[in-house]
């Protein structure tokens, strides 16, 4: 049988080393922000969890398989012990390891996230793995995102797979390395997809632009030029702006009154429940209510995946919304 929602991209282990003694320093603008801790000296800190079977790909998937639906996970691992808890944490979420590539004599991806207050800076080194796509039974809905760097070959064979099934309905969240690889080496898969999601600083460096001071309705326009169907662009605390190629709308935050705890997490959460929303049936209009709702459960929790709701518990949120919970067109 097919499934509902494939999820394709780098898995990774992280543990969550949260700080308590340390320094943020951000310029005049309240941006370019960096983290310092005394040099040569013995830190300490807060606490640390082991988050197992992360990355913005696992992610989705993990949230497409807690509202329903029939998940899969295409990704590669080293032969390790790491890889096998990775592993076992996608069965334990009902996510489908059939297309989880094991390599003899490589470790599986592990990278560190120091979290402060209520942000974090993950360091990451992503394994090159000798990628091939396994071609399985056209998905309804594919989500692309982040893989490593020498990966073009491999998106290459993606792009290949998507033309040979035009139905399959592509969501790309291009990772950091992708965005390095540039739009002209992944042509096809921005023209391909029928949704992109970015946030604004990474839809202002796709553009090659500095990462402030232009206005959504620019940004989002000349991103929709490259060719995907429907653009995403989210912008923190002011929420996030959808654009089809004639009407740009505006989706609020969920109203929460509790700071969040760690943000770890919110744009994978809010771009994969638009998609699975989609995939669920819901309307264009719908499927952007249910994702601030996603995002705002995650960042209550430590990590990417434990705030993750049910399709329930999620429906329960949007029925309980206040009012001026709804989206406008600008």
């Amino acid at each position: 049988m097919a499934f509902d929602f494939i999820a394709v991209g780098d898995i990774v282990t992280e543990p969550f080393i949260r700080l308590k003694d340390a320094r943020v320093t951000c310029d005049i603008n309240d941006e370019q922000c960096t983290i310092s801790m005394r040099w040569g000296d013995k830190i300490p800190y807060e606490s640390a969890e082991v988050c197992r079977a992360v990355g913005n790909a696992p992610n989705a998937a993990v949230a497409a398989a807690r509202l329903g639906l029939k998940t899969a996970l295409i990704t590669d691992i080293g032969n390790d012990d790491i890889g096998k808890g990775n592993v076992a944490q996608l069965q334990h979420e009902k996510i489908a390891s059939k297309y989880v590539r094991t390599h003899k004599g490589m470790p599986s991806n592990y990278h560190y996230v120091l979290s402060y207050e209520s942000e974090r800076t993950i360091l990451v080194r992503h394994e090159e793995y000798p990628y091939r796509f396994p071609k399985p039974s056209a998905p309804r809905y594919m989500y692309l995102s982040s893989l490593a760097a020498n990966s073009l070959a491999y998106h290459q064979e993606i792009e290949a797979y998507l033309k040979k099934n035009p139905n399959v309905f592509l969501t790309l969240q291009p990772g950091t390395f992708q965005m390095k690889l540039g739009v002209t080496e992944l042509k096809g898969l921005y023209e391909r997809a029928n949704l992109l999601v970015v946030n604004k600083e990474e839809a202002a460096r796709i553009l090659g632009l500095p990462e402030s001071g232009h206005e959504i309705r620019e940004l989002i326009e000349k991103t929709a030029a490259f060719g995907p169907k429907n653009v995403i662009i989210t912008d923190e605390r002011n929420g996030a702006y959808a654009y089809d190629g004639k009407e740009l709308l505006h989706i609020p935050m969920y109203p929460d009154d509790r700071a969040p705890k760690e943000r770890t997490g919110a744009g994978d959460a809010f771009a994969s429940t638009v998609t699975a929303a989609l995939a669920l049936g819901k309307p264009w209009k719908e499927a952007l209510l249910w994702a601030p709702i996603n995002s705002m459960a995650v960042v209550q929790e430590i990590g990417a995946q434990k705030g993750l709701l049910t399709r329930r518990a999620l429906e329960t949120f949007l029925k309980n919304a206040p009012e001026n919970y709804r989206i406008t067109t600008l």
